[in-house]
């Protein structure tokens, strides 16, 4: 049993799904399970939709009315007839989303924001399940909300193991191909639909693969592999053959894209081999994170986060900042649900990167201020660098205004001002 995973970007329109089936006939796999993810930037779109449902009301109509067009074209491509039943599979998700957002009474956002934007999940594998089956491609349709059994911490939900791989050996046949949904599941007290954080279809991929005691798992991107920086940003990039579990752990820790920072681990936990290939070249040896050597070629790595906010706290009086004052502060970032990117602190200050993932700045800082004398700068940007070479660091400085900047062995870290 293999599992692949297909991202956004490969399923982005008609041909990026007809180029999916050109990956599973090149590969010849005949056992698989199958991980999509929303099309294109549906899960964008979707977000739009909950943002309007909670502040714009009366655009709610037009989002909703986006998202059934951006499919319908997309089904238009794939299928001859118009009277094809995918036509009205689809129209039904999309009156079940319309008749949630008529009857829901929470107003709990991370609650309403799972409920709605798992529906770009459920829409992407009903069209492929169904193009798969038109062009004689036998397969089966599995919801993942039936395997990944979760808590009920909404837009980040924690796994629960047992329950779920108990789940994904009942329903998934070792035989055949088998379409599901990445980046959703549902929580054990009441079924509600949850979400495992953004990007969490890598993570489904890796779920799957742990429960199933799969071959290998691999992540189709339409890059050759994991490369040693986001050509984004950086003009000059080197493609890695080969990296480590730990090292492909620090790299996702610090927040390199390719892959899922909670991917990793239960592929480690059972020695998985993870593959990072291109959609556009699925013969290609892409990149494999595994046992073996930490990095081929060995290369400095660069990672980059924007739009964060630095955060810089000393005590009022001027008295040492000791471990109590700094147990306060991160369970106010975890009150807050502020992911933390960074920290540095000495005898009298202590600073500290923060996503504010779920817009809780204002709050955090009135907290934080009724005990320090607080400073902080939004907008920054971090850089983080693996195996850096002294020479790369200065060029990296040069003619940025540094807020922090942070050393280890193998690490260097650098918050800077954005222009």
């Amino acid at each position: 049993m293999k599992v692949f995973k297909f991202g956004g970007a490969s399923v982005k329109d008609a041909q990026g799904v007809r180029n999916v089936v050109s990956v599973l006939k090149e590969t010849g796999e005949k056992d698989l399970v199958v991980v999509i993810s929303a099309m294109g930037k549906m899960t964008n779109a979707l977000e739009q939709v909950v943002s309007d449902y909670f502040g714009n009301i009366s655009h709610l109509k037009a989002s909703l009315n986006e998202i059934f067009v951006f499919h319908d074209t997309i089904l238009k491509e794939l299928f001859i007839s118009e009277k094809h039943p995918i036509f009205k599979k689809v129209k039904t998700i999309m009156a079940h989303l319309s008749q949630f957002i008529e009857s829901n009474k929470s107003k709990n956002h991370a609650f309403v924001y799972d409920q709605i934007v798992s529906y770009g999940e459920q829409i992407s594998t009903t069209i492929l399940t169904e193009y798969l089956n038109e062009i004689g491609i036998e397969n089966t349709w599995l919801d993942a909300r039936k395997c990944i059994v979760t808590d009920g911490n909404y837009r980040d939900a924690n796994v629960l193991w047992e329950l779920t791989q108990s789940n994904i050996l009942e329903n998934v046949s070792n035989r055949g191909i088998t379409i599901t949904q990445g980046f959703i599941g549902a929580e054990a007290a009441n079924n509600f639909t949850t979400t495992l954080g953004r990007e969490g279809s890598d993570y489904t991929a890796a779920i799957f693969a742990y429960c199933l005691n799969a071959d290998n798992v691999t992540i189709w991107k339409d890059v050759p592999g994991v490369l040693n920086a986001d050509p984004r940003y950086f003009d000059k990039t080197t493609l890695l053959n080969h990296i480590s579990y730990r090292e492909a752990i620090e790299l996702a820790f610090y927040g390199a894209s390719v892959i899922h920072p909670k991917t990793l681990q239960p592929l480690q936990r059972k020695e998985i081999p993870l593959y990072v290939k291109s959609f556009f070249d699925a013969k290609g040896k892409g990149t494999c994170v595994g046992k073996g050597v930490t990095l081929d070629p060995k290369t400095s790595c660069f990672i980059l986060k924007k739009d964060l906010v630095l955060i810089s706290l000393s005590s009022l009086d001027f008295s040492f900042m000791m471990e109590n004052h700094i147990g306060d502060v991160f369970k106010w970032l975890h009150e807050y649900k502020m992911k933390v990117e960074m920290i540095q602190n000495s005898a009298i200050s202590f600073s500290v990167v923060i996503n504010n993932k779920y817009d809780n700045l204002e709050a955090l800082l009135s907290k934080l201020r009724a005990t320090f004398s607080v400073t902080w700068n939004e907008n920054v940007v971090l850089y983080t660098v693996r195996h850096a070479m002294p020479k790369e660091i200065k060029q990296l400085e040069s003619g940025k205004t540094i807020l922090l900047k942070q050393e280890s062995r193998e690490t260097v870290q650098l918050v800077i001002k954005a222009n």
